[in-house]
């Protein structure tokens, strides 16, 4: 279970160091709380607060990578702070929660549009080479797909339930073709050590689960 006490105090962690030395910034728990019940939404299955917690515990495993890992933390608690399963736009209307929260959070403009940036991001998957802190976010946010079986499994289970909505012959259609888009690309993992720790059990698990909705 995720605990929203750490993750207070994680947010007020990456904030302020996003800061840097400026210390007169507004209180952070009251946008940590905003947040922390976004990601509690009762229409979420899978992007929730564990969902969260795992890609910013992965986020600590590739933060060697980023160049500023506090900005790619603030990413990761707005890349779906704002999730509505059967709309298309979450990303980009959590980046303009982002560009509103954030500065009034304290943060300098500059940084504000690079967490937004990087939340618009999320949508592709596809960072640049020389774009290390999106590397490692979309490394971070993918590294579901490289769980153990039965984590994979919930993770499935999960996302079906997200589109509960959806009728079974569509979802099975609309699924299998993410799958298939995500098999074909050179590489799913960006960062060193996503694509040699997170890289082939990720293709494994894409090809059974593609296989299981096929067969």
């Amino acid at each position: 279970m995720a605990d929203p006490d750490a993750l207070r105090t994680r947010f007020v962690r990456a904030l302020e160091g996003a800061r840097g030395h400026d210390t007169t910034g507004p209180d952070p728990a009251p946008y940590a709380d905003n947040l922390l019940a976004r990601w509690q939404e009762p229409q979420r299955r899978y992007h929730t607060l564990t969902h969260l917690t795992a890609v910013l515990d992965h986020v600590d495993v590739l933060e060697k990578y980023a160049a500023d890992p506090d900005v790619v933390r603030l990413a990761a608690w707005f890349h779906d702070a704002v999730y509505l399963p059967d709309r298309s736009e979450n990303e980009e209307r959590s980046a303009r929660l982002a560009e509103r929260a954030l500065p009034e959070a304290g943060l300098p403009a500059e940084k504000t549009a690079e967490v937004a940036r990087l939340v618009r991001l999320t949508t592709t998957h596809d960072p640049a080479d020389d774009d290390p802190d999106g590397q490692v976010l979309c490394d971070a946010d993918l590294a579901i797909l490289a769980a153990p079986p039965s984590a994979y499994a919930a993770y499935t289970a999960a996302v079906r339930e997200e589109y509960g909505f959806v009728p079974p012959d569509a979802f099975r259609e609309g699924r299998a073709a993410i799958l298939r888009q995500l098999l074909a690309l050179p590489r799913l993992f960006r960062t060193p050590y996503g694509e040699a720790e997170w890289e082939a059990t990720a293709r494994y698990n894409l090809a059974a689960e593609l296989e299981l909705l096929t067969s």
